[in-house]
């Protein structure tokens, strides 16, 4: 679970109801701040919407990825390199043909497609082609989630507004008792609040959260597909992980190094 995204989404409702609840009491809060009303019309306005605009699969899709930002995503830089240094080194040491045993043990399918292709002799650029055409594939999908929640994000204020609308005509409509004014404008504001929660609440740190994601993923993938080709083009490990750090930070550099080290001085 990544603690990060869910301890930020927690927190931030939870300073909204603080603030709320402090100044109008749990009362308040209910009386004030709830309205089945305005929940229709925001919420049901913005994801209907957004469904109209897409097709069922991707709009269950894109609700469904919402769990990708609560989930920790484990994939490690550091590791993923160490990795094809390995294989790098049985290569060398066995043959391609010899890593066809070492793609059973790897989790990322990805991977393993890179490493039977090369064990089956397929050209490099053959390979590579093939491997880039997977990523362009991985970016779109990633892309339509991303949407979706951008897409929702717009809609939710904009729904939010129409619905201030309606309760403004609806208050226009009957200005003869005074003292009522004041909680109609009340409830009428209400769907404005609502949509700008759904869309910086919800809607804006999930959108970044699975850009950030992508972007680790796609820079992990690159890695592969460079790791990869350096094997099959018969490189030596220690070129190929000079090679391979580059895609890391000096910080994550600096990290790995002081790992290294570490282990070498326990070993």
């Amino acid at each position: 679970m990544d603690i990060a995204s869910l301890a930020g989404l927690v927190v931030c409702i939870v300073l909204v109801l603080w603030a709320i609840i402090s100044g109008a009491g749990v009362a308040g809060l209910v009386n004030n701040f709830v309205d089945v009303q305005s929940v229709l019309i925001t919420l049901g306005g913005a994801f209907c919407s957004v469904l109209a605009s897409n097709t069922m699969a991707d709009f269950i899709g894109g609700l469904k990825s919402f769990g990708l930002v609560i989930k920790a995503y484990s994939v490690n830089v550091a590791e993923v390199i160490t990795k094809i240094i390995d294989l790098s080194n049985v290569a060398r040491k066995e043959g391609l043909l010899s890593l066809e045993e070492a793609a059973g043990n790897l989790d990322d399918q990805f991977m393993k497609k890179g490493i039977l292709l090369i064990v089956d002799g397929t050209d490099p650029e053959l390979v590579k082609g093939i491997l880039e055409t997977e990523i362009v594939s991985i970016e779109a999908r990633h892309k339509k989630n991303i949407a979706f929640w951008e897409s929702v994000g717009a809609m939710g204020p904009a729904w939010g507004m129409i619905g201030t609308l309606v309760g403004l005509v609806n208050m226009l409509q009957n200005m003869s008792d005074a003292s009522a004014i004041g909680p109609a404008m009340s409830v009428a504001l209400l769907t404005t609040l609502y949509g700008s929660l759904l869309a910086n609440w919800i809607c804006a740190p999930v959108g970044a959260k699975l850009k950030v994601n992508h972007e680790i993923e796609m820079t992990v993938k690159e890695i592969m597909i460079e790791g990869l080709l350096s094997i099959q083009a018969g490189e030596n490990p220690r070129v190929i992980e000079e090679k391979l750090k580059s895609f890391m930070s000096p910080k994550e550099r600096a990290a790995t190094a002081s790992s290294e080290e570490g282990g070498d001085a326990n070993g």
